[in-house]
């Protein structure tokens, strides 16, 4: 028995199941026999693998390899990931005959779940600056807007408060940024006092939900590791919240009002609208699920099994996605300044910034593979006695924030089959 791993360089032959009890190295009793085969079970890793020619002393007719009278076990989770189970593997360009054997592939563990985002919510938007009082200063500017800084060069800022004046009062500036597409929505400036009063600028619309990402699809990778599975996507950042309107400002002098000449003239000038929230991060995707494969046989293998049983266990099921972060709270409009008396009309408030949306809830992982032999575009036959049993393969992993039944979001189910084509190395994958 052979409690290691082992490789083989291209052209190696491996009998095993021989008599040894005389020395004589025959097969007399035992080769003929099921029951005693050598068995090669490592704790850890891929228990036996099979170089290519490429770069080897041997070619051409010699450099296929002969392995007949053992039993390859590979142990749960054992494969270099820490998540697969594959007991045998035929680098990229190697010919093996496997006869007269047994197979067996563990286990796959289950994949990690996606990282939530950040628990705390994202940053909320700034409160509005308060509008100049009427008579209080000479040229009575409009409220200074306020920005919410939510990085990657995303900002949002409430509008600017309305100049006051002395007969008319200036529109405020509406928030950005601008909701492109859906005027109706935008967060409007308020007017100025003219005839009438002035108005309030408009809230900020709340920035959109990131949603939900897609789960993980397609049938991953082998490579000389094994079998690479795929992540589910991450989740998107939400939308920030669009700034408030700045109100409008007012006048000093109307038909029972004005300034008193000891004082500045200027009306009351309007408040700044609020900055909307910044919004939230998405989660991260959910792992793959560990595979369980019986012989991996990668491009341009030349394979041929007889009189062998393959068996592999399941493959782990795919981690659930990672939810997303709530968006920021919208900061509120400021007030207008007041008029200098009660006749006097005060000037107008601004929009409350919109809240951020809330970051997309990832997508689950890939459920891992069992398969009997994996193969990438190999020269392959399959003789008579040969067995190939697959197990089941990994469920796929639930999107963040999905109920048992929720589709939506959720990875695929691992592979799974007897014998399974997965693409070669450049190709996409469908």
């Amino acid at each position: 028995m052979f409690e290691e791993e082992i490789t083989l360089p291209s052209g190696v032959d491996l009998w095993g199941g021989r008599r040894c009890d005389d020395g004589d190295w025959s097969y007399q009793g035992s080769f003929g026999g099921p029951d005693h085969p050598t068995i090669i079970a490592p704790p850890g890793g891929i228990p036996l693998r099979v170089l290519g020619a490429e770069g080897t002393a041997l070619a051409g007719d010699n450099a296929t390899s002969v392995i007949a009278g053992v039993r390859i076990v590979a142990a749960d989770v054992s494969a270099p990931d820490g998540k697969s189970s594959i007991a045998m593997i035929l680098s990229t360009g190697a010919r093996a005959i496997v006869s007269d054997s047994k197979i067996i592939a563990g286990n796959g563990k289950d994949g990690e779940p996606g990282e939530d985002a950040d628990t705390e919510r994202a940053p909320d938007g700034v409160v509005g600056n308060t509008g100049a009082n009427a008579c209080t200063v000479d040229a009575a500017v409009g409220a200074l807007p306020v920005i919410t800084v939510c990085g990657d060069g995303i900002e949002s800022t409430g509008g600017y408060g309305g100049d006051g004046g002395l007969d008319v009062g200036g529109a405020g500036a509406p928030g950005q940024p601008a909701l492109a597409g859906d005027p109706e929505r935008d967060s409007r400036a308020g007017l100025g006092a003219d005839q009438t009063r002035c108005e309030d600028g408009s809230d900020g619309a709340d920035g959109a939900d990131g949603g939900r990402a897609d789960g993980a699809s397609g049938p991953g990778f082998l490579s000389d590791d094994g079998w690479i599975g795929i992540r589910g996507e991450d989740g998107t950042k939400g939308g920030v919240g669009y700034g408030g309107g700045g109100g409008g400002g007012s006048k000093s002098r109307g038909l029972m009002f004005a300034c008193p000449t000891s004082r500045p003239q200027s009306g009351a000038a309007g408040g700044s609208g609020g900055s909307g929230g910044c919004g939230g991060r998405g989660g991260f995707g959910g792992g793959y699920g560990g595979a369980s494969i019986g012989i991996v046989a990668l491009e341009g293998t030349d394979l041929t099994v007889a009189n062998t049983d393959v068996f592999t266990g399941k493959g782990g099921n795919g981690g659930v996605g990672g939810t997303g972060q709530l968006g920021g709270v919208g900061g509120q409009g400021a007030h207008g300044g007041v008029g200098f008396v009660d006749a006097m009309w005060n000037a107008c408030k601004g929009g409350t910034g919109g809240n951020g949306g809330r970051g997309g809830d990832a997508g689950g992982g890939l459920g891992g593979a069992s398969i009997g032999i994996a193969y990438v575009v190999p020269n392959f036959a399959i003789r008579p006695g040969t067995t190939i049993v697959p197990g089941r393969p990994g469920d796929g992993g639930l999107a963040g924030n999905a109920g048992p039944e929720d589709e939506v979001g959720k990875g695929e189910n691992g592979p799974q089959g007897q014998l399974v084509a997965f693409p070669a190395a450049g190709e996409p994958l469908h």
